[in-house]
């Protein structure tokens, strides 16, 4: 019996909007891509690119609402660099 299951993308796509109190709508405007684009990534049928990854990072840092966690466990790390 598995204890913990790791979350996929589409999982954390919808928990991070979710956390943010945004419809799929109104997340897909923030990032500036289509309500389809959300809706299949949360579905599963496509993945964001690391261009859309990166933006998504972005937007919830300037949000303030980032889950840290869940960005550092599932965005990508080169963007956790420190800047001189």
């Amino acid at each position: 019996m598995e204890l913990e299951k790791p979350l996929k993308i589409s999982d954390l796509i919808r928990q991070l909007r979710q956390q943010l109190d945004l419809s799929q709508e109104k997340f897909a405007a923030k990032l500036g891509v289509s309500l389809r684009t959300i809706n299949r990534w949360e579905n599963g049928a496509t993945v964001p690119s690391q261009m859309a990854l990166k933006l998504i990072e972005k937007t919830l840092e300037k949000m303030g609402k980032a889950d840290k966690r869940l960005v550092n466990e599932y965005l990508p790390k080169s963007e956790q660099r420190e800047d001189s």
